[in-house]
């Protein structure tokens, strides 16, 4: 779910606008979060912290197989400015790993963050995760199902998702879906495997007790995405029934992250109105 020419501009968005320098705004990059893999993130604070703030950490998209964390220092700035402690990770990639060690780091990532973002003035009890297309997979994924947090032998830290065009939902029903164009990239990272594909989609791991879910979907995005996000936000309603699925009627896949650049973008007011929601 990629076109590589909007990529490239997109590339070239985020490198305009995530180079500015803002004073306002302290920036903690290249931060080792796992040694023996050399994954690494990148934390942007208010630089005035009088009191404990919340903390975002965003999961980058790319089809699981490209994208990294410089990409979005747009959206770190963006946050810090609005007073959100933001936290943006790398992680490994398709086809050197798959699913399950993917969503490991997203969650050595925030096992991170809850025992070190007080340093950098964050609330290490309203964390906040946050993904676009195949990042907002790993957001949900970590979110619901508990083998990852339990293997890390610590509660799960996640407050509440944010999921943003998020794609992989439910991969079952995707995978097993003969109208939909396919690519290796996906048997790639869930296998031929239909139980696999049903362990990899976040639809399958919702129960009661998880953190709280906020949904964005583009208008126009890929057919899929819809789909995927409608039925995903029909079953979590039945243990979240206050739980939003918005839909921005104009925005495509990738205009639904680009449009985070406008620093005036209603979603931003939107997703903090969550994060501050008890």
């Amino acid at each position: 779910m990629k076109n590589p020419r909007a990529m490239l501009a997109f590339t070239l968005i985020s490198f305009v606008f995530g180079s500015c320098a803002f004073t306002a705004v302290t920036r903690s990059e290249d931060i080792t979060y796992d040694s023996i893999r050399k994954l690494q993130l990148d934390v942007y604070a208010p630089k005035k912290i009088s009191q404990p703030k919340n903390v975002f950490v965003f999961i980058h998209g790319g089809r699981w197989n490209s994208g990294k964390k410089g990409q979005y220092k747009f959206l770190g700035n963006r946050m810090a400015r609005k007073g959100i402690v933001t936290v943006i990770i790398d992680y490994r990639l398709s086809p050197a790993v798959a699913y399950k060690e993917m969503t490991m780091d997203a969650a050595s990532a925030l096992k991170w963050v809850m025992e070190n973002i007080n340093t950098y003035g964050g609330d290490d009890a309203r964390i906040f995760v946050s993904g676009h297309s195949a990042g907002g997979h790993l957001a949900a994924l970590v979110s619901t199902d508990h083998h990852y947090f339990d293997s890390l032998k610590i509660a799960n830290p996640v407050k509440g998702a944010i999921l943003i065009d998020a794609f992989g939902l439910d991969m079952y029903t995707f995978l097993s879906n003969k109208d939909y164009e396919k690519n290796s990239v996906y048997y790639d990272m869930f296998s031929t495997n239909p139980e696999a594909w049903k362990d990899g989609s976040p639809i399958y791991h919702l129960r009661e007790g998880l953190p709280r879910f906020i949904l964005f979907v583009g208008g126009k995005t890929y057919p899929a995405i819809i789909t995927g996000n409608n039925e995903f936000s029909t079953a979590l309603k039945k243990f979240q029934p206050d739980s939003r699925l918005i839909t921005m009627k104009n925005k495509k896949h990738l205009p639904m992250i680009i449009q985070f650049v406008n620093t005036g973008n209603r979603a931003y007011n939107q997703i903090i109105q969550f994060m501050n929601k008890e």
